[in-house]
This record gives structure tokens, sequence and C-alpha cells, in this order.
């Protein structure tokens, strides 16, 4: 398996992201923009907003193409479909739901077998939720102190109104699958249809 070593702010900065929608708080804040010499082409900003797409989630190249191929073929508009289908990863919603404090944590805690939907274990990140899931920890990992540590953490941020979570019991629901205006990303998918589609 590919792993990107690059320094997660290095990237964030490099790609104009805020750590905090990795779930990274970073200690000081860096106000300087990476110096671009001349205008960004139409390609570079395509480009660049798959990129976006692919560190937010994890997800490497070909799992990537895949991803955008199943969205143009279901009804409706195609970014928002591909949007729809990352966001709906059980690694993702892990940590939407605060039992992670990073996207990369909540993949670890999931591959790890520490999670269950739907009262059955699930080690695939990649694993696709739906309306009506139950996503839990496992009666064994109730009291790991990484998911601990990430629920208090999770205390302040908002889990999406897709979502409900029952902190007692330690898991969530997915009551829809979200729409894009529920996601909460600053990424242009229209940008990432354009490039694909030359």
């Amino acid at each position: 398996m590919a792993i990107d070593r690059t320094p997660v702010l290095k990237r964030c900065r490099q790609l104009g992201l805020d750590p905090v929608v990795l779930g990274y708080n970073p200690k000081k804040k860096s106000e300087h923009e990476p110096q671009r010499r001349r205008r960004e082409s139409d390609y570079g900003q395509q480009l660049r907003e798959k990129q976006k797409a692919k560190f937010i989630y994890g997800v490497l190249e070909k799992q990537f193409r895949g991803y955008f191929k199943k969205a143009k073929q279901m009804p409706g508009v195609t970014g928002d479909n591909l949007m729809r289908i990352l966001e709906s990863r059980l690694d993702n919603v892990v940590f939407r739901l605060g039992f992670a404090k990073t996207r990369k944590q909540s993949r670890q805690l999931v591959s790890h077998g520490h999670i269950q939907v739907n009262g059955r274990r699930v080690d695939i990140p990649s694993f696709r939720v739906k309306a009506g899931d139950v996503v839990s920890v496992a009666p064994k990992s109730k009291d790991l102190l990484v998911i601990k540590s990430a629920l208090v953490s999770a205390e302040h941020t908002q889990v999406p109104s897709w979502l409900e979570l029952d902190l007692e019991k330690l898991q969530g629901s997915v009551l829809a699958l979200p729409t894009r205006d529920q996601i909460d990303l600053d990424i242009q998918e229209q940008l990432i249809v354009e490039l694909y589609s030359k």
C-alpha cells in the first residue's frame, strides 16, 4: 500500500486547506500562503481540487477514479454524487461521529476491528454506509483511551445533521445520506468533474 509521508501541516499549506478539516489543531497559526509565481491554469485548479479531495478522505488515485465512475453512473449531478460517496465511507462516518480525533485515526480504528455496523464487525475503511445503518464501537473497545480522548475533544464539534449520535451507547445512526449542502468542505467538485471529463 502506498503511504504519503509528507507532513500533514505542510501538505495542508500546499493545498490551501485548514488543518482543522482533517482534525488537526496546529499550535501556531501560519499566516503565509504558498507563493505562486504566476496565475494558476485551469488544469492546475482542477488538479488542486482533486488532490484536496483525495488528501482529505485519504484515498489513492485508483480508488478515487473508481468512485468517480460510480458517481457518473448514478442519477443526478456527478459532483454531488462523488461527494456523497466519499462522505459515506465508514472511516469518514467514524470521524464525523467523534469516535476519532482525525480521519487517519478513524481509518486505523476501523481496520483494527474496533467498529461495528449493524452489530457486525467491519474492518474495511472504505465500506460505504447506507441510510438506516447503525455505526457503533465494539463492546470490547469501549474502554479504549483513544476513543475516550477523542470523545472528550469532540464535545466542541457538532455532529452533522445527517447523523445522530448516542453517547451513552457509543453508537451513531445514519439518518440519510448527506446532500451537498450538508457537507461542509471547501471543495469545488465541478472542477474535478471537468478534469476527469477531458
